[in-house]
């Protein structure tokens, strides 16, 4: 049967107290209704429609990479008047709604849920048991234990105000169904709101059963209305994934300070300490080290390479056996062989290093090819700015290159050339020959040091 789903996102959040529209705040660097858009995608749902209220056009535009259909809810005037502005672009199948604001639901739990709807005469409402379900409307059975109605709090008896069974919002059912139940909804209450949670006494009168399925874990239907509930449902996902990459076999140091914000892909026995940070799509090899106050985007580390403390790589691809840092940056581009070291306090932007190469101390290398087996000496840069226009660096294999150097581009240093240190190379350099650039020492005679001036 086709599934649509419907994620319900107008709502303003006073309690965020943000300009933001609430669906647009982010969890591990995504916006809380992407978080619900892929769960639904992962559910082979034929059409996914959000509506969207607060905030206009922000919410569509922002996630305009994703395929779904954006309808306006213009008056809040409740979940049920929401959902009505989707029921008259579908057609049939089933219908499954989700909201905005309650990112962690999963897709086995929707799954079971879809299972159960899917039965004759059926729909489906996800439910929860709460120690304490004060505030929530109550799954109101009867003695055969099949579900009635919801009772909201402040409508309920003594007797209803005991039942533990809450209401999550999220349900399933018959699209056309569900368009003649939405037909029905009157707004004769306090709020003057069309509340979705009506249908159910109506499917009942109607001799709809209700399936239910209760939800194993409460942070799935959480939802967030302030930014201390944000923070909690953050710790609980990135709690989530620390889990799952311990059964990957990965050691944390401390799973309670890790986040990913991305995808993070991981080989055998790798290693993470604490508050390192993954963003975008990363790549771990075996053996894979990663020390505390690292931050990895979009990059790939092959095995059995070693990134020391409080070190930065995006975009980069760094090879086997490598050692990166402590201090170290790796920007855009950047490509390293195997067995390169990359030590404190230096800085590679979009540069090819082969095999063997150390850069190793206080050193900038940008736009530059260098071969195998180089030693880049403290201080040293490769000044590919003019100005205007970047330029290249070119170095050959087994050179060295003296410290505080200046490599002027476009600049080539031949095979097993050496570079004296303190020179500034503005001519390429033949292979294997030594190049100097240095004025001659001298004494001066009658300097004196400067005397601060006392005020």
């Amino acid at each position: 049967m086709k599934l649509n789903v419907v994620i319900l996102a107008a709502g303003k959040g006073t309690r965020m107290r943000s300009a933001l529209p609430k669906v647009l705040h982010k969890i591990a660097d995504k916006p809380l209704v992407e978080h619900v858009i892929n769960t639904a995608q992962e559910l082979n749902a034929g059409k996914v429609f959000g509506v969207f209220g607060h905030g206009g056009e922000l919410v569509p535009s922002t996630l305009s990479h994703l395929e779904v259909t954006w309808v306006e809810q213009a008056e809040q005037l409740g979940t049920g008047h929401a959902v009505d502005q989707v029921s008259h672009l579908i057609d049939d199948g089933m219908v499954l709604v989700l909201y905005g604001d309650v990112p962690l639901i999963t897709a086995p739990t929707l799954t079971a849920l879809l299972e159960l709807a899917a039965k004759p005469n059926s729909m489906g409402l996800l439910t929860a048991k709460l120690e304490n379900p004060t505030g929530y409307g109550r799954i109101v059975r009867n003695d055969n234990n099949v579900v009635q109605k919801i009772v909201e709090q402040k409508d309920a008896s003594d007797d209803e105000l005991k039942i533990d069974e809450i209401n999550t919002g999220i349900l399933c059912a018959d699209a056309k169904q569900l368009t003649k139940w939405l037909d029905n909804l009157e707004n004769n209450n306090a709020q003057g709101e069309y509340y979705l949670t009506d249908i159910i006494e109506m499917a009942v009168n109607e001799g709809t059963t209700v399936q239910t399925h209760i939800v194993s874990e409460l942070w799935e239907v959480e939802g967030v209305n302030s930014k201390t509930q944000l923070a909690e449902l953050e710790r609980k996902h990135q709690r989530n994934i620390a889990d799952d990459l311990l059964v990957q076999g990965v050691t944390l140091k401390d799973p309670t300070r890790i986040d990913v914000r991305g995808s993070l892909s991981v080989g055998m026995d790798v290693e993470i300490d604490v508050n390192v940070i993954f963003e975008g799509n990363v790549v771990l090899g075996n053996n894979v080290s990663i020390a505390a106050n690292c931050i990895i985007k979009n990059s790939t580390i092959a095995d059995g390479s070693t990134i020391h403390p409080n070190s930065l790589i995006e975009e980069s691809t760094v090879g086997k056996s490598c050692h990166i840092g402590p201090y170290a940056r790796l920007r855009p581009e950047t490509v390293l062989a195997s067995k390169v070291r990359i030590g404190n306090f230096v800085e590679i932007k979009k540069a090819n290093i082969a095999d063997n190469s150390k850069v190793n101390h206080l050193s900038y290398v940008g736009d530059t090819n260098m071969g195998s087996n180089v030693n880049i000496g403290a201080g040293t840069i490769t000044c590919n700015y003019d100005g205007a226009n970047k330029h290249l660096t070119e170095i050959g294999n087994d050179v060295f290159i003296g410290s505080d150097s200046q490599l002027v581009a476009p600049v080539k240093i031949g095979d097993g050339a050496t570079i004296g240190a303190g020179s500034t190379i503005t001519k390429d350099v033949p292979k294997a020959k030594l190049a100097l650039s240095r004025n001659t020492q001298s004494v001066v005679s009658g300097w004196k040091r400067p005397i601060k001036n006392n005020k």
